[in-house]
């Protein structure tokens, strides 16, 4: 069976940057499973290994507009210090989730002196083209619980617009 749109796949993933350092691998563990062309891996990934068979080994080269974006400079700010939590101490490579009209996000913190900490808002990924290394270990048929959630139905966050509060797997307590 082919992959195509709805079905279950099973890969077996290696995500490297472009000087071949290992970001992410599957290898040592269980392959990853997700329902194809529900968005749940970057959209280069996706458009590249769909058509492919189970058994079958590909390099895939996704470009940065294809997975996590470029890299806005917009998107780092110096915040005052006196805007964190002062009984932590504050490190470079810390992560924490900011508060924002828009909603929550994550932002890094990226350089600390005494009186800013700079954030940056940018995915670790964004701005990268990624390489993966993929073997695609099954292509199956969903069940009818694995399909409600890409149809809209709740039960999971697949198809609602505005998150899902609950976690996935979990209740969509209103954004269905």
């Amino acid at each position: 069976m082919q992959i195509a749109p709805k079905k279950m796949v099973k890969i077996h993933y290696t995500l490297k940057d472009a000087k071949g350092t290992v970001i992410d691998t599957s290898a040592d563990g269980e392959p990853l499973e997700y329902m194809h062309g529900i968005g749940t891996l970057i959209p280069g990934l996706e458009r590249q290994i769909e058509g492919h068979d189970v058994g079958e080994k590909l390099t895939v080269v996704v470009e940065p507009k294809e997975a996590y974006g470029e890299y806005d400079e917009a998107q780092v700010q110096d915040v005052p210090r006196s805007q964190f939590d002062v009984t932590m101490p504050i490190e470079v490579g810390q992560s924490f989730q900011a508060d924002t009209a828009t909603g929550p996000f994550t932002v890094r913190v990226t350089k600390v002196t005494d009186d800013m900490i700079t954030v940056d808002a940018n995915h670790e990924l964004a701005g990268k083209t990624l390489y993966f290394d993929i073997e695609i270990v099954d292509v199956r048929e969903p069940t009818a619980e694995e399909l409600a959630p890409a149809q809209g139905g709740c039960g999971g966050c697949s198809g609602c617009d505005d998150g899902c509060e609950g976690g996935c797997g979990g209740s969509c307590s209103g954004c269905c």
